[in-house]
């Protein structure tokens, strides 16, 4: 029997499978990598499985069931395990040791509901050099926590479009949110962790999403995808701020503190330049009532006059004086 047909066959079906194949999340390689399974849905989940998805068929890798507990099929004892901390039949997350190579491909995780019957996600991991890295926003949205937040774009491209997707974009993982079928009008169901809302009609040229009720956990970089039946694409990315509910509050305390603080300093400056004026109106006025007091009494000293002095002619020619003086006898007196 011939090899190679068989080979071109298996790759032939392998090509189809990974174009056909529609997934949820795209996961970049690593060796500590976690695959998520959450259901977003309200109703009762009675059993978790993961499988890893082979050209042919589905091979089981782990079970989880909330009666009988976690079994690991054998082939993947040593390489995988069930995160115990977010153990829950809700939210299954398989993790690897040491992932390689070989882990590449499909997996996917089913779980069992009770009202609406089984629910199933794809995943897709790929080598970290084929996956998208970090890309630059072309707008940016702030918003507090607890409000339902509307992200839209309007395509401008003229080419018939064939359907439109919007994707979460984190460092490690996509998550796919909605995709629309354009040319039909119907949307493919999301399997993200949580609701989202959006729209999807025949031919329409203008899309949402709708994430009600907004946390700290969905900030990040949305990505809105226009695929034209050309093969033609036209992208627009989005950044979502979702503040901690403080960041409001502390600004307004910062507006009070700058507003109070400004007061007080025009408040002291005002008071230093009075206290200023009126220790210089001081200082002025002390110096006129010296100065006042120096020419009175300058005025005084020149107002008075001597009575001596105030009969003597002003041509400064005097009279002669007469002075009756005794002449006493300077002969010594002779002791007898």
């Amino acid at each position: 029997m011939d090899c190679v047909p068989f080979l071109l066959a298996v790759l032939q079906v392998c090509k189809a499978l990974d174009e056909e194949m529609l997934w949820d999340t795209t996961l970049k390689l690593a060796k500590t990598m976690t695959l998520e399974c959450v259901y977003p849905l309200p109703g009762n989940v009675t059993q978790t499985e993961w499988f890893k998805v082979n050209a042919m068929k589905e091979e089981s890798i782990a079970i989880f069931n909330p009666l009988y507990g976690v079994a690991i099929r054998e082939p993947y004892e040593d390489r995988v395990y069930l995160l115990e901390s977010n153990l829950t039949v809700s939210a299954v997350m398989l993790s690897f040791y040491n992932a390689s190579e070989a882990d590449l491909g499909f997996y996917s995780c089913h779980l069992e509901t009770f009202p609406y019957g089984p629910w199933k996600k794809v995943i897709k991991v790929v080598p970290s050099d084929r996956f998208e890295g970090a890309v630059p926003p072309d707008s940016h949205v702030v918003s507090e926590p607890g409000t339902n937040i509307t992200l839209t774009y309007e395509h401008r491209m003229k080419s018939p479009l064939q359907q439109v997707t919007w994707e979460k974009l984190q460092s490690h993982q996509i998550d796919l949110l909605t995709r629309c079928n354009l040319s039909q009008g119907r949307s493919y169901p999301s399997r993200y962790r949580r609701e989202i809302l959006s729209n999807c009609d025949q031919g329409m040229r203008r899309t949402f999403i709708i994430i009600p009720h907004v946390s700290a956990f969905d900030s990040g970089l949305y990505r809105c995808c226009f695929k034209a039946s050309t093969g033609e694409n036209e992208t627009f990315v989005i950044k979502l701020t979702v503040t901690n509910g403080k960041t409001h509050h502390q600004d307004s305390q910062y507006i009070v503190f700058m507003a109070v603080g400004a007061v007080l300093s025009l408040l002291f400056v005002t008071l230093i330049a009075a206290v200023i004026a009126v220790v210089h109106n001081r200082r002025r006025q002390k110096k006129v009532q010296c100065k006042e007091s120096e020419n009175t009494q300058n005025q005084a000293s020149n107002n008075y006059r001597n009575p001596y002095f105030n009969n003597q002619p002003s041509d400064g020619a005097g009279e002669d004086v007469y002075v009756n003086y005794p002449v006493f006898s300077r002969r010594p007196k002779t002791r007898s």
